[in-house]
């Protein structure tokens, strides 16, 4: 007893308990939780792409039972359980879960609904062909070699990684005291950023921040906001607001349903349907009919219908705010940096990982250049030995034994032992003239590729180069389109910078679809022509509206109910010349019955415009235009309506223009703009013109004095006259005849003033667009009927017409 009290070491109990969780932590830290600054990959992962590298299980190559590989990954280098190697090397495999995939598994893997992956004894995997990039010249002693577990094997302690792994496919770890949260990125996006760091030593995280738009997650979504990101990037922490990718479609019967085709990053389908069916069983949120799952192989389709005249807008407003419709992401950018945890912005990320791929290709030229060197020291012996081959013949001939040759050849002919060895092992096929002319065309290259090594060595700007290189070679291969979309807030106007300012063509169709297409799209054709198919309507749906704008412009929306909204023209989707278009419903927040009479593009809200303003029945206002600097979601009053009346004609003028106003019924009035007083934004106005009781107004125009005033009958017809054919009136009168209606031509629906140099389009209420030159178009008298402008049967009218100006064309 007294012996074994001697060996007691009195240690305090709270300082023993430090020491050892401060251990056990660091462990957690470094050997598990947090990923490499350099490769990306966390051990559990490194090891495993390792492991089956060294089982020969390339792109190329048969899969094989994930079992063997997870035994492997087990035996040789991670001593820990089975279902974390297999659970981690599922995530690699999962599309939805890595935005750009390491493992290629065959079989099943699991699914975005939460169903865990097959046994490993059913499933199988491989590498996958970007895989083989994180491993690529593994074995040019590139990256040091750590001794295994129970030290009988090597593993590496980084993988030589050539792309920028840890951004693009992001990382995720809670250790102790501290956990990261790393998006995805897309691979083009990282790459160029890196590329440019290469290029211009100077460039700063701002540089970095205007090539990587941001996180790009494999399951798509929308992240909302650009201000969040960028803080995220320049402190290396922050949260991002990501939303479902959503769209509202008419259903018939006058219902509407919101679907869901892409949902936020880690969101289980079911159980955010779960959610939402809970939402409504709970009357959290009301006026879903029903809920349904429509996902197949092609996609994510989540349907959720809605009752009759509930606006969908309302109703996903309240889906974002109490389902997982809409998620926060938190970003933590902590890595292991010489194995401690740092937090690091977007700069330190990619200097860290230029660092590390200079000493990867600086370590393979040097391991290269030894290679080289010593197949060339090799050579310049074989090349001594059939310069003297005789004489080495008869040395060898004569010598007892081999270390007696080996020894002779040394000492006559000043040749190292390697040289000597290789001398002795030569075979006498070596002898042939062929076979020197080999022997001197290899050595000759590799004295070049020698000196090329050197000059590596020797310059840092020629080993970026090669950096460079090889990412543009990975960017090329591997580069896809980016999946998650940016949104704008409201109050971060500069989105703008980034879109091009550009004259665009934007059409809105009866049932409420709009889209934007350039204006180059039409091209001109000649009087009379067919036509060509402006978009692709639905079933008795037709163009509406269609005008010419800049990208940069605020679109006002002006409505039935005499209500005002507005958008930029960017907002507004592009899209393809016949593609339909996305519902307005999904851009304006429209109440149930209201629909789009009249749009105007504004380039600013200045405090000496006007907006001038006609409905149906005559009724005219003017109001100034700085009154509708404000945006409201729920719209502005633009003007007070009396009954059954509605708008249809909104014009920005300076205040000191004159108006003419053209009926269905062919009357016409102009009148100075000055007979209009100004008013409040909810005024009703004045009379216009003093209408018929089935007559009511087309269009609105302001004149240009040596212009033409073009009118447009629904069969096709019209004409341009003169504007000095219309005497100036008082405001309120009847007005003068300005065409001759009969069964053949039709009402009017629509007038414009134009000069020679305009184009016009008409579209008819098939959606067809015919775009004509003015000048090819007859100028008549105010009472003739017109010629054809447009060949329309029976079954169609012309719905509406748009004039295109010279300006517009040049640009």
């Amino acid at each position: 007893m007294e012996g074994s009290r001697e060996k007691i070491v009195q240690i305090d109990i709270s300082d023993e308990m430090k020491k050892s969780y401060i251990d056990y932590a660091m462990s957690v830290i470094v050997s598990r939780a947090l990923p490499d600054v350099r490769d990306g990959l966390k051990p559990v992962h490194r090891r495993i792409l390792y492991a089956m590298n060294e089982l020969g299980l390339s792109p190329d190559k048969p899969y094989r039972k994930s079992a063997r590989i997870v035994g492997d990954v087990l035996g040789k280098y991670h001593p820990h359980g089975d279902s974390s190697v297999y659970d981690a090397m599922v995530r690699l495999a999962q599309e939805f879960s890595t935005r750009y995939m390491l493992v290629d598994g065959h079989g099943n893997f699991g699914s975005i609904d939460g169903d865990s992956a097959a046994a490993m004894r059913y499933t199988e995997a491989r590498l996958t062909k970007l895989s083989v990039e994180m491993l690529r010249d593994i074995d040019k002693d590139t990256i040091d070699f750590a001794p295994n577990f129970d030290e009988t094997l090597k593993e590496p302690v980084v993988l030589p990684s050539k792309f920028p792994n840890l951004l693009v496919n992001g990382s995720s770890g809670i250790a102790v005291g501290m956990s990261t949260s790393i998006p995805p990125h897309n691979l083009k996006e990282v790459i160029d950023a890196a590329i440019k760091m290469i290029d211009d030593p100077d460039t700063d995280i701002e540089d970095l921040i205007g090539i990587i738009k941001g996180p790009d997650f494999p399951t798509g979504a929308i992240i909302m906001g650009k201000d969040s990101i960028k803080e995220a990037y320049r402190k290396g922490k922050g949260r991002i607001t990501v939303r479902a990718k959503v769209e509202i479609e008419d259903i018939g019967k006058g219902k509407q349903a919101i679907i869901v085709n892409e949902i936020p990053y880690q969101v289980n389908k079911s159980k955010l349907i779960e959610g939402i069916a809970e939402l409504v069983k709970n009357k959290k949120i009301e006026g879903i009919t029903d809920l349904r799952d429509e996902s197949d192989r092609r996609g994510i389709r989540v349907v959720i219908e809605l009752k009759k005249d509930v606006n969908p807008n309302v109703v996903l407003n309240k889906l974002y705010k109490h389902s997982q419709l809409q998620t926060t992401f938190s970003i933590i950018m902590i890595a292991l940096v010489d194995g401690q945890p740092k937090l690091l912005n977007l700069y330190d990320m990619l200097k860290y990982y230029l660092k590390h791929q200079k000493e990867v290709v600086t370590r393979r030229t040097k391991y290269e250049l030894k290679k080289a060197e010593d197949r060339a020291h090799i050579l310049e012996g074989l090349r001594i030995a059939l310069d003297n081959i005789d004489a080495i013949i008869k040395l060898i001939r004569s010598s007892k034994n081999v270390g007696e040759a080996k020894k002779g050849l040394m000492e006559n002919f000043n040749l190292t032992e390697v040289q000597a060895g290789a001398i002795l092992d030569m075979r006498l096929q070596k002898l042939t003239g062929l076979e020197r002319e080999k022997i001197d065309s290899e050595y000759e290259e590799l004295i070049k590729r020698i000196s090329r090594f050197k000059e590596i060595l020797a310059n840092e700007r020629l080993l970026l180069n090669i950096i460079k290189e090889e990412l543009i070679e990975i960017r090329e291969k591997y580069k896809d389109e980016r999946r998650t979309m940016i949104s704008i807030k409201e109050d971060e106007i500069d989105i703008e910078d980034l879109i091009a300012e550009e004259e665009v063509v934007i059409t809105l169709t009866h049932f409420g679809y709009i889209k934007r297409v350039p204006a180059d799209t039409y091209r001109s054709q000649k009087r009379g022509g067919k036509g060509i198919a402006g978009l692709s309507t639905r079933e008795e749906d037709f163009v509406k509206h269609i005008f010419a704008t800049s990208t940069h412009n605020y679109i006002l929306f002006f409505t039935n109910y005499g209500k005002v909204y507005r958008l930029k023209a960017y907002e507004i989707p592009e899209a393809k010349r016949q593609a339909k278009g996305t519902n307005i419903v999904n851009l304006l927040y429209l109440e149930p019955g209201e629909k789009i009479t009249a749009v105007i593009p504004i380039k600013k809200f200045s405090k000496k415009g006007y907006l001038v303003m006609v409905t149906k029945k005559g009724m005219i206002k003017k109001c100034e235009l700085s009154q509708f600097d404000t945006s409201r979601k729920t719209g502005l009053i633009a003007i007070s309506l009396k009954e059954e009346d509605e708008l249809i004609s909104v014009k920005a003028t300076d205040g000191n223009k004159e108006l003419i106003l053209v009926t269905a019924h062919a009357m016409a009035i102009r009148f100075s703009e000055e007979d209009v007083r100004n008013m409040g934004r909810t005024a009703m106005g004045v009379k216009g013109i003093n209408l018929k009781d089935d007559d009511y107004v087309v269009d609105m125009s302001l004149v240009d004095e040596g212009n033409d005033l073009l009118v447009v009958s629904e069969k096709g017809f019209g004409k341009r006259t003169p504007l000095e054919e219309y005497r100036v009136q008082s405001r309120g009168g009847k007005g003068i005849k300005t065409y001759n209606i009969n069964e053949k031509t039709g009402k009017l629906v629509g007038a414009k003033v134009v000069n020679e140099n305009d184009d016009i389009m008409l579209i008819n209420t098939s959606g067809i667009v015919i775009r004509l030159e003015v000048k090819g178009i007859s100028r008549l008298s105010r009472t003739t009927m017109g010629v054809t402008l447009m060949k329309v049967d029976e079954n169609n009218n012309i719905a509406s017409i748009a004039k295109i100006t010279e300006e517009i064309d040049e640009q």
